[in-house]
C-alpha cells in the first residue's frame, strides 16, 4: 500500500515536472523568438541606414564632392555654391606660394569629407567676387553654408601662424565653422604636430559677412 501511494506521488511529481519544463520551455523559445525579430528588425533598419548614406554620397559626387577642383571664373562660383549645403571656396593666386600649401591640405580633405564641396578660385578671374566678399589677404577661404558666406579662414593665424600646419589642424578650423563633420574635440586644437613657439589664435564659433581684414600673410606675389 506504502509503495503504491509513493508510486502515485512520484508519477505526479514527474508530470508537474513535466508542465513546469514545458511551460519555461515556452517561454524561452517565445523569448529567442522575440530576441530574433528584434535582431531582424535591427538589421533592416541598418540595411535602410547604408542604403540612404549611400544614396547621399552619390547624390554629392553628382555634384562635383569629393574632389578638390577649380572652378573658372566667378560666374560658375554662384552655380557651385547654390548647388551644395556647405562649401570651402580656396580664393588663390598663382604666384602665392601658401596658396599651394593650402592646395595640398584641402586636395586631402575634399576626399575625407564628401559630405562638403571643396573648390579654388583665382582671384584675378574674380574681382567682383573679391570685392563683393571683401577679400584682401590671399590665400584666403571663404566657409559657405547654404549660400551664404559664414566664415573665413584668412591666411594661417588660425592655424598655428605657421606654413608647417598639419592637415589636422585645417580640418579643425573647418569643424568649428560647421562646414564639414568634424568628429573630434572643438574645444581643443591638434597642436601636437605644432613647432615650438608657434602663435595659435583660438577660434569661436560665428558668423562672419562681408569684413576687412589685416593681412597676417602675404597678400602679394611670393
Amino acid at each position: 500500500m506504502a509503495n503504491q501511494s509513493m508510486d502515485i506521488i512520484t508519477k505526479v511529481l514527474e508530470q508537474s515536472a513535466k508542465l513546469v519544463e514545458e511551460h519555461v520551455d515556452a517561454q524561452l523559445s517565445k523569448i529567442n523568438e522575440m530576441e530574433e525579430d528584434d535582431l531582424e528588425r535591427l538589421k533592416e533598419r541598418r540595411l535602410e541606414a547604408l542604403k540612404k548614406a549611400q544614396k547621399q554620397k552619390q547624390e554629392w559626387l553628382s555634384k562635383g564632392h569629393g574632389e578638390y577642383r577649380e572652378i573658372p571664373s566667378e560666374k560658375d562660383f554662384f552655380g557651385e555654391v547654390k548647388d551644395s549645403k556647405n562649401v570651402v571656396c580656396h580664393f588663390y593666386k598663382n604666384s602665392t606660394f601658401r596658396c599651394k600649401i593650402l592646395d595640398k591640405h584641402l586636395t586631402i580633405l575634399a576626399k575625407k569629407h564628401v559630405e562638403t564641396k571643396f573648390i579654388k578660385l583665382n582671384v584675378e578671374k574674380a574681382p567682383f567676387l573679391t570685392e563683393r566678399l571683401r577679400i584682401k589677404c590671399i590665400p584666403t577661404l571663404a566657409l559657405l553654408t547654404d549660400g551664404k558666406t559664414k566664415d573665413y579662414v584668412v591666411g594661417f593665424t588660425d592655424l598655428g601662424n605657421t606654413d608647417e600646419f598639419s592637415t589636422e589642424m585645417l580640418e579643425w578650423r573647418l569643424g568649428c565653422a560647421d562646414v564639414i563633420n568634424y568628429s573630434g574635440n572643438l574645444m581643443e586644437p591638434p597642436t601636437t604636430t605644432q613647432r615650438s613657439g608657434s602663435k595659435f589664435t583660438k577660434v569661436e564659433k560665428k558668423t562672419i559677412r562681408g569684413r576687412g581684414y589685416d593681412s597676417d600673410s602675404d597678400s602679394g606675389d611670393d
